[in-house]
């Protein structure tokens, strides 16, 4: 092929995207639509809970969309890390949704899936033949953390994507994969470079976010040649340019030339961005560089159940004590409960709240504080209880000064104490060897309609 054009619809299936800008993208004539559906970016609660950011409708609206485009251009339609986190739930709950899209519509398909949930047993063997490496956490994996966790994924690479197209299907949904890879597969597997693949996979993973102006619900349209590919997005409202894609080049990245990813490195050492008329931008020299191949584990466990207050307070005698009083209420409300296993927790915007104990503006004095006061325990009925009786001593503590008996905080909501359910932590978050890139991701066919 000399060519070979990719759609990407948005950041996400689900999070929309403009029904004319995919229509335009398809007048593009692309060989495939393929998009990135996840993310541990929500945090370890989805993965744990075994649920999506999205909602039903929502990934419902934009998957019939793209079913339908993908029919209408008979062209491949690829999905990963389906919906949120990829695992075996989600997974499960897109292809639901396919199912009943196929039903209501009338279309028929050859559904490849792609599974990325890992047995503990195999995390335990690589941890006893230290396959296993620490990754940005610096933290060693224990079995105790295999133990605990209520489910592993596991990040798959370009290969698995490939086996599936060599089985030709109409559809790909794949469990949590590299984000880039979704898109970089079948340029790949058609023979074209590696390193702008992926590099080309990073910038479409997340729609017209490389656009001005940027949104993450928009389609963008990549066009691969030998040496470089071509960024465009549909809708004439946006426009790619160097500034734009060089800054989402660095998005999600502690190294500003190099990138981390299953097998190896992408170089970014040599890359160029020029302007190619008024609304797209080439992109070239991007190289790979193989390494011994790794996937990034992903395990969460339960830690608990959150009940939460949020409330504001103004008085600046209290404003210029709050770390003091937030220290003695935690250490009454410790005391009252000597026998229940709990932690207590405090952010306060206007303060800290966003930077924690990494603030680097000390001496500001605002003029009024949001309080949010957590408990994390064992039980619901035990972090409500517990945040209730913190919520109430915050309001009425007598520090220094006090002109009133209450009133210290203004509670946002009745009930003041909300509770918000369990509490999931990533235990998981490291990198496994593996020989052979396709073994931990099964691939199986479905005839669908």
């Amino acid at each position: 092929m000399e060519k070979i054009t990719i759609l990407s619809s948005s950041g996400g299936l689900g999070s929309g995207f403009p029904e004319k800008s995919l229509s335009e993208g398809l007048k593009m004539n692309p060989d495939v639509i393929a998009l990135d559906a996840g993310s541990s970016d929500p945090g370890p609660y989805y993965l744990g809970a075994g649920l999506t950011t999205e909602s039903r409708a929502s990934v419902k609206r934009d998957l019939e969309l793209l079913l339908m485009a993908r029919q209408k251009k008979n062209i491949p339609l690829i999905i990963g890390s389906a919906v949120t986190t990829g695992a075996k739930p989600n997974l499960e709950w897109t292809i639901d949704i396919a199912r009943e899209i196929a039903k209501e519509k009338r279309l028929k398909f050859k559904l490849a899936k792609i599974e990325a949930d890992i047995n503990k047993d195999i995390i335990r063997k690589a941890l006893k033949e230290k396959k296993i490496k620490t990754f940005e956490t610096g933290k060693a994996l224990t079995k105790k953390d295999i133990d605990n966790a209520t489910r592993i994924v596991a990040q798959m690479g370009i290969e698995p994507f490939i086996k599936a197209l060599k089985l030709k299907p109409d559809v790909i949904i794949a469990g949590r994969a590299y984000d880039p890879a979704v898109i970089a597969s079948l340029p790949i597997m058609k023979g074209f470079d590696k390193g702008l693949a992926i590099h080309m996979g990073k910038i479409l993973e997340c729609g017209c976010m490389a656009c001005e102006p940027a949104s993450g619900f928009d389609v963008l349209v990549a066009t691969m040649q030998k040496n470089c590919f071509i960024l465009k997005p549909p809708n004439k409202i946006r426009k790619c340019t160097k500034e734009s894609v060089a800054a989402h080049t660095l998005y999600e990245k502690d190294n500003p030339i190099r990138l981390g990813l299953p097998g190896g490195l992408l170089d970014l050492t040599n890359v160029s961005f020029e302007e190619i008329g008024d609304r797209s931008v080439k992109v070239s020299g991007s190289k790979f560089i193989e390494e011994k191949y790794t996937v990034k584990l992903e395990g969460a466990t339960k830690v608990g159940y959150r009940t939460i207050f949020i409330a504001g307070a103004r008085d600046p005698i209290l404003i210029n004590k709050i770390d003091e009083v937030i220290d003695a209420v935690k250490d009454e409300v410790k005391n009252e409960f000597k026998g229940t296993k709990f932690k207590t927790f405090f952010h306060i915007y206007g303060k800290n709240g966003v930077m924690g104990n990494l603030e680097f503006i000390k001496n500001s004095t605002p003029h009024e504080l949001g309080i949010i006061g957590e408990v994390v325990a064992d039980t619901q009925e035990a972090s409500k209880a517990i945040c209730g009786q913190l919520c109430h001593r915050m309001m009425h503590y007598d520090y220094p000064g006090r002109k009133a008996t209450a009133g210290n905080l203004a509670c946002l909501y009745s009930p003041q104490s909300v509770a918000i359910g369990e509490v999931y932590e990533f235990n998981i978050y490291h990198l496994l060897e593996v020989s052979d890139p396709t073994e931990l991701f099964p691939v199986s066919i479905e005839e669908i309609g």
